[in-house]
């Protein structure tokens, strides 16, 4: 192998704090190439006989694995272009001549990964994360997209289920496979030998119509009267409640749309907010459960900018990943609560605050209001049509259809 790969100490690097950084130095024909592993350690750590970590706790053992791990995919890499006869350099290592020896399916992935969340879209990337995932522990993530065949997707989707994937999460996940394979080949990544294993092999045939998740009026209100003694948990247990209904009550407004309200939002009783999801302005006026609920968290001399309600502070989480693992988090705790709740009132199906969302959909389809009023996003099955519908019905309308939640 003419090309030499050592874990190099970058003492001359040394923060303020002690640390210094771990990187990678590659050696070719008296070139040289330093790759960054994003690990810095306390220079007593470092062992400069042997050029490894002193592994003498879990953090430094996983650091070095990390290490390991990095050269060992160089290796194969080095291997490959060996494997293909092509020549052995820094630059078709590192594919910094333009030209792609490979894609494999994790380099697809990641990339993929990397530009969702350089937009900030971290639910998204969340998805391509759990597929990744599933590819690694399925076979390897170092296999080339160019190698994948129809008897790879079908052993696939049998390992999937294996592990207890049912048909939904499978089709998730084959569909952002599709996506994934399709932008690379689409972008030249690799070269197609025959016909995309994607025709034959047929991913809508995977999703399954599941049954919406909605309780009744009646539930509604019983989940309103129930008594909730005070304690730290059971102020937890409350806000969660608190959030259901405030969706419930506000035309199903999910939970980062709920999470992301401003002061400056609400104004003369209504709130005016942008959809994450889709950008789409909505407006209405709050029914007067909404409103108590939002005065309840409303704080004197709060700034127009500051969150509504306790799950954001302006402050504190202000990068993209920040208000994302925040809101991940209050989330699940959110739910957690919820399903409680709906356990102590009898529910047959586990309560979130996507039951909310379906719930108010379904009450006012069963109270005859237009099918038009109620987005697609909350049950419907022809989003284009319903959201057509929406764009030109009045704020008064809505309004009104509105006053028949309780």
């Amino acid at each position: 192998m003419s090309i030499r790969i050592l874990a190099v100490c970058r003492k001359d690097r040394q923060t303020k704090n002690g640390k210094v950084p771990i990187n990678l130095r590659v050696m070719h024909k008296r070139k040289t190439r330093w790759v960054s592993l994003g690990i810095t350690i306390k220079l007593e750590h470092w062992d400069d006989e042997n050029n490894c970590i002193k592994t003498s706790t879990k953090a430094l053992m996983a650091a070095q694995l990390k290490i390991d791990k990095r050269i060992e995919e160089l290796q194969r890499k080095i291997y490959r272009l060996e494997v293909l006869g092509m020549e052995v350099n820094l630059d078709n290592l590192f594919e910094t001549n333009g030209r792609k020896v490979r894609c494999s399916i994790g380099d697809a992935i990641m990339q993929n990964i990397n530009r969702l969340e350089s937009f900030g879209k971290y639910a998204s990337a969340s998805k391509y994360r759990s597929l990744m995932s599933s590819l690694d522990r399925f076979k390897s993530l170092d296999i080339r997209l160019d190698e994948i065949d129809v008897s790879f997707l079908r052993d696939f989707e049998i390992y999937l289920r294996k592990i207890g994937n049912v048909n939904n999460s499978i089709a998730t996940k084959f569909a952002i496979f599709k996506a994934t394979y399709n932008r690379a080949l689409t972008e030249g990544l690799f070269v197609l030998r025959t016909t995309s294993p994607f025709v034959q092999y047929k991913v809508g045939s995977l999703w399954t119509r599941t049954r919406k998740r909605a309780i009744t009026k009646s539930d509604v209100r019983a989940l309103m009267a129930l008594n909730i003694p005070g304690s730290d948990q059971n102020d937890y247990r409350s806000f969660a409640r608190d959030i259901f209904l405030f969706s419930y009550f506000t035309a199903g407004i999910n939970f980062t749309d709920i999470a992301s309200l401003r002061y400056k939002d609400f104004y003369d009783g209504r709130i005016s907010y942008s959809r994450n999801k889709t950008q789409k302005l909505l407006t209405f006026r709050l029914t007067p459960m909404a409103l108590e609920i939002i005065l309840k968290y409303m704080k004197i001399g709060a700034s127009p900018d500051d969150y509504i309600f306790p799950i954001l502070n302006r402050e504190i989480h202000i990068t993209s990943l920040q208000i994302y693992n925040r809101m991940h988090k209050v989330l699940g705790k959110v739910n957690r609560e919820l399903k409680k709740l709906g356990e102590q009132i009898g529910l047959q199906i586990p309560l979130t605050t996507y039951v909310a969302r379906h719930t108010y959909a379904t009450v006012l389809k069963r109270e005859g209001v237009n099918v038009a009023l109620i987005s697609e996003s909350l049950g419907h099955s022809n989003i284009q049509t319903t959201q057509i519908y929406l764009d030109s019905f009045e704020n008064s309308q809505i309004d009104e259809a509105m006053k028949h939640l309780l």
